[in-house]
């Protein structure tokens, strides 16, 4: 693999037959997948996908917007999507990899093998409760009821004077910019969703199978919006089938 800032591999993996890229949620990094490697298959190479700002590239500024992130991240990674791949995203992340799917088209570039969206809404359903432009005290409670932020650090003033400029900018690119009517991709598409989720209900994991013009499924997950900690192993062992049937490329 060419060295790029944009990934971190934690157990690199030269013979994959597939690449995993998989794009954290708002305010997440590298560290969500840091494991997740021994629990796919051995054939599968994890790369987590490195946003400005955070892990490794704190200096550098944050992006807010989801348009000129898809273009960096696509300019970034570049060779490294030649060959066959998928994409993950949760939330934020799910909305970021599947732009990323419809840029990699745009380009002459294929697509996935299979792209993998967790606790976010079909794209082109609206928002209903954007958090973006929430005042501090209402964000902040907003991410404790949620429950992916650890108490500890919620009730650390210098921490979240750290992680809420990363958060408003993630919930920014998930939120501002409204979906574009293109095409269904080739690729298969998979949704998973948390049954508690209410940033995501199960009813709106549906109609991401009006974005493929091939195979959808969707599993829903015991939990809330951060289903992909709780029942982490039930999701690692329903990604693990689904990727074992992820073949070539989805164009």
């Amino acid at each position: 693999m060419t060295p790029t800032p944009w990934i971190a591999c934690a157990h690199p993996n030269p013979s994959a037959r597939l690449r995993l890229f998989c794009v954290p949620y708002a305010g997440g990094g590298e560290v969500v997948f840091r494991t997740w490697w021994q629990a796919l298959p051995a054939d599968i190479e994890v790369c987590a996908v490195r946003l400005p700002g955070r892990d490794g590239r704190r200096s550098e500024p944050l992006i807010s917007r989801l348009t000129p992130l898809v273009h960096a991240l696509a300019d970034g990674l570049g060779p490294q999507l030649a060959q066959p791949y998928a994409l993950y995203g949760h939330s934020m992340g799910a909305r970021v990899a599947y732009e990323l799917a419809r840029e990699q088209r745009r380009r002459g570039r294929p697509e996935p093998a299979l792209l993998i969206v967790s606790g976010r809404r079909a794209p082109h359903l609206r928002d209903p409760d954007p958090m973006h432009q929430l005042a501090t005290p209402q964000l902040i409670e907003r991410m404790r009821r949620l429950g992916g932020t650890p108490e500890a650090v919620l009730r650390e003033p210098e921490l979240m004077e750290l992680l809420l400029p990363v958060v408003r900018a993630d919930l920014a690119v998930n939120e501002v910019e409204s979906h574009r009517p293109e095409p269904p991709l080739a690729c298969p598409i998979v949704a998973f969703g948390g049954a508690i989720d209410e940033r995501c209900r199960p009813d709106e994991l549906e109609p991401w199978r009006d974005h493929t013009r091939s195979a959808f499924t969707h599993q829903i997950f015991p939990g809330g919006h951060f289903f992909l900690n709780t029942a982490s192993g039930e999701l690692l062992a329903a990604l693990s089938r689904a990727l074992g049937n992820a073949t070539g490329s989805g164009s």
